[in-house]
C-alpha cells in the first residue's frame, strides 16, 4: 500500500486528489493550514493534518506525523486575479511565499527520504497560464511560472537517485475557490482606468468554451503520480489538454 501527502485539501482540487488516492486503494495524509473534518471519509486510510506550507516548523511537524511518504502533492496555492499596478508588493510577496517557496520547502523536505530510498514522485500543480499568457494574472503566472522552471531543472538532478518529479497544469475551473482564497477583492484590483479592459476578458470568463473539473485535475495527478515514462507536464482538463497542443 503506498501513501501520499497532499497539501491544500481544504477544497477544490486538494479535496478530490485526497479522495481519489484514497479510492484508489492509498492511504492519504490530507493536510490543510486550518483541518476540517468531515469532508473526507471516515477511513483508517486517511488522515488529516494541519500545515501551513509558508512556515518551516509546521512542515517539519506535519513531516514527523506522517512518517515515510511514497508521493508528495504539491496542490496548496492562493489565486490573484487583477492589474498587476493594483496588487499591493506586500500581496505578491505572499502569493509567492504559498505557491513558490511554499513549493520549494515542501519538495527540500522530501528529498531527504526519497533519496536514501531511491524512490519517490513529486506532483506539482501548477496552472493553465504557463500554457498561454492570459490577461489580469501576472502574479499568479509568475509564481506558477517559477515552479515550471525550477521543477524542469530540479528533475535533472534528483533523476539520479531515481525520483520522479510531475508538474499538471489545470485549465479554469470556475467551480473551485480560487479567487476567494485571497484577503483581495478582484474590484479592489482592477482600477477604474482598467475597466474597460477587464470587463471584455471577465465577461468571457462567466461563459468558457471549455472548463476544468476538480476529478480532471485528481485525474492528472493520480496519472502524473504513477507514470515512468519521463513525462514531465500533464495538463488537466479539456481546456488545458487544448492549449497544451497549441503551445
Amino acid at each position: 500500500m503506498k501513501t501520499v501527502l497532499i497539501t491544500g485539501c481544504s477544497s477544490g482540487y486538494g479535496l478530490e486528489t485526497a479522495r481519489h488516492f484514497h479510492s484508489q486503494g492509498w492511504t492519504v495524509l490530507a493536510t490543510m493550514r486550518t483541518p476540517r473534518e468531515g469532508i473526507l471519509p471516515r477511513s483508517d486510510r486517511i488522515r488529516v493534518l494541519p500545515l501551513d506550507v509558508t512556515n518551516a516548523e509546521s512542515i517539519s511537524a506535519a513531516l514527523e506525523a506522517s512518517g515515510p511518504i511514497d508521493v508528495l502533492v504539491n496542490n496548496a496555492g492562493i489565486g490573484v486575479v487583477g492589474a498587476f499596478e493594483a496588487t499591493p508588493m506586500t500581496h505578491v510577496r505572499k502569493v509567492f511565499e504559498t505557491n513558490t517557496f511554499g513549493v520549494m520547502a515542501m519538495t527540500q523536505a522530501v528529498i531527504p527520504q526519497f533519496r536514501s530510498r531511491r524512490s519517490g514522485v513529486v506532483v506539482n500543480v501548477t496552472s493553465s497560464a504557463t500554457l498561454a499568457p492570459m490577461p489580469l494574472a501576472a502574479v499568479y503566472t509568475a509564481s506558477k511560472m517559477a515552479i515550471e522552471g525550477f521543477m524542469g531543472s530540479l528533475a535533472h538532478e534528483l533523476r539520479a537517485f531515481d525520483i520522479r518529479v510531475k508538474l499538471v497544469a489545470p485549465g479554469y475551473a470556475p467551480t473551485t475557490r480560487f479567487a476567494q482564497n485571497t484577503e483581495l477583492r478582484i474590484d479592489e484590483l482592477i482600477p477604474e482606468a482598467y475597466a474597460s479592459f477587464a470587463g471584455p476578458i471577465f465577461a468571457e470568463f462567466a461563459r468558457p468554451a471549455m472548463v476544468t473539473k476538480e476529478s480532471d485535475v485528481a485525474e492528472a495527478v493520480w496519472h502524473a503520480a504513477n507514470d515512468v515514462s519521463g513525462q514531465l507536464r500533464f495538463p488537466a482538463g479539456p481546456d488545458a489538454v487544448a492549449l497544451a497542443r497549441a503551445s
